[in-house]
């Protein structure tokens, strides 16, 4: 179905299936993975889609916490997705994952309650930052949270991390706008407001912020 080019899961030097294992390794995910699924907080009845899920850790997770809770999740590259569908088999958990980019699925307008991604507007094109950006806004309902986990704007020791890690696997053409703060900027748009306090971690690979909006 993926139609496009995209940046593998574990960047363009790594394979699909050391993912994971290199996520452990170089984000602290032990940290910032827990706080993100905290502020996702999914409720039963509420629907939620995550963009851009890898193997499907965090769907995996937030379905886990609360059963009655309908959660989406897609992806463009099916290895990854292969990878996910069989985490949540052995796991016993029911997650809709789905192949393809944002604008290739039909989802109405406003009608999810939360939406998440993490990891992945770093490795985007910069118009494609834009674009998923806005299209996840537009898939919220009134009151609906996004939620986000990423590098965000680097300094200092964090910004040589970044440059010699995250930039070394994924280039620097898609990675410097966060690097430079494009991702801030991005969620200043007027439709949203802050829900809860920005948040971030220093890790081997950059500094990871959690970003947390409301649709007005």
């Amino acid at each position: 179905m993926a139609d496009r080019d995209f940046t593998p899961a574990a960047g363009k030097l790594a394979g699909v299936g050391s993912y994971d294992a290199l996520i452990r390794l170089f984000t602290r995910e032990n940290r910032w993975r827990p706080q993100l699924i905290g502020r996702i907080d999914p409720r039963p009845g509420q629907r939620l889609l995550e963009v851009g899920c890898g193997t499907g850790t965090l769907a995996i997770a937030a379905k886990s916490l609360c059963f009655e809770a309908e959660v989406i999740a897609i992806d463009p590259d099916p290895q990854v997705l292969a990878i996910a569908r069989n985490k949540a088999a052995e796991q016993g958990v029911e997650v809709d994952f789905r192949e393809g980019f944002l604008d290739q699925q039909s989802f109405e307008a406003a009608s999810f309650d939360t939406i998440y991604c993490s990891l992945v507007l770093h490795q985007v094109p910069p118009e494609t930052k834009t674009e998923l950006i806005d299209g996840m806004i537009a898939l919220l309902k009134p009151g609906g949270a996004l939620q986000i986990a990423d590098y965000a704007k680097q300094s200092g020791l964090m910004r040589g991390l970044f440059r010699l890690t995250v930039q070394m696997t994924d280039g620097v053409a898609d990675t410097q706008p966060n690097a430079d703060g494009r991702l801030e900027e991005l969620l200043r748009d007027e439709r949203l407001q802050i829900s809860q306090p920005d948040g971030s971690l220093a890790t081997p690979s950059g500094r990871i912020s959690l970003f947390s909006r409301t649709r007005k």
